[in-house]
């Protein structure tokens, strides 16, 4: 099953839903600020993915932080910051069995579900 993780205005999020679902690929949408994650799933994610390509520096979530949250960032300060502040998270993230992709493009999305 396809698992979906993002939050339900974010364009990106609507867009892989939009296209999953135009080819009647079956998946399960979670938005993170109803179901929050846990520090385990965003440790795993964080492995799959690189740590810091699971943290969005571009979002206005990060932009109204102060410089000792955003500063000496590490995998377990960012998954902190996350967990506390959900549109942090680089969406939308995909898991598709054991993989775990971000991000969406209907280039690879069509390489994942080619």
């Amino acid at each position: 099953m396809v698992k979906l993780f993002g939050i339900k205005n974010c364009d990106k999020c609507r867009a892989a839903i939009k296209w999953l679902s135009a080819r009647d690929i079956e998946h399960e949408f979670v938005d993170i600020r109803e179901t929050p994650l846990s520090d385990e799933q965003l440790e795993l994610w964080q492995d799959a993915l690189g740590w810091e390509a699971v943290v969005n520096k571009r979002s206005t979530t990060w932009k109204t932080l102060n410089e000792a949250e955003c500063s000496d960032l590490t995998p377990a300060k960012s998954r902190e910051l996350i967990l506390a502040n959900p549109t942090l998270m680089k969406r939308p993230v995909i898991t598709v069995a054991d993989a775990v992709y971000h991000g969406f493009s209907e280039a690879s999305y069509s390489d994942i579900f080619n």
